[in-house]
């Protein structure tokens, strides 16, 4: 059973705060098969909640299309260890979510990199983005 606590850690939005979006996440190394924590930002759009970066290969990102189950670790409000599952997003969805991840709209700095050095098409088409799908039945069922 899920406790409120865990769900406010997971009520993120534009407002919250750099450190209100960082978790960790613990993979399956696809080569070495160890596990892997890494440090990455999440965010909830539309009642889901998504993994994404900058554009370039990532690590956390080959891991989990090797082995799509993985570990989220909340460490912002409370401490809590989530068991999910990383589901791939169609073209429809990485264009809608990744032009409504916060990070760009409320960096500037960020946006104007992404500008120069790439247009919106490049940098949808190279961001690792995928869909956290959680074990628990109680946080896939809310919005």
């Amino acid at each position: 059973m899920t406790n409120d606590a865990v769900v406010r850690a997971l009520d993120i939005g534009p407002e919250s705060s750099a450190a209100e979006r960082t978790i960790d996440i613990t993979t399956v190394g696809r080569r070495s098969g160890a596990l892997r924590r890494i440090e990455v930002w999440f965010h909830h759009i539309d009642g889901r909640w998504y993994l994404s970066g900058v554009p370039g290969p990532r690590n956390w990102y080959a891991n989990l299309r090797a082995d799509p189950r993985f570990v989220v670790h909340l460490k912002h409000k409370v401490i809590a260890d989530l068991p999910a599952t990383a589901k791939p997003v169609d073209e429809a969805t990485r264009r809608r979510v990744i032009t409504e991840i916060p990070d760009l709209r409320n960096r500037p700095q960020l946006a104007a990199r992404v500008g120069r050095r790439q247009n919106l098409d490049e940098w949808l088409a190279g961001s690792p983005l995928v869909e956290i799908v959680f074990d628990d039945e109680q946080l896939r069922t809310r919005t």
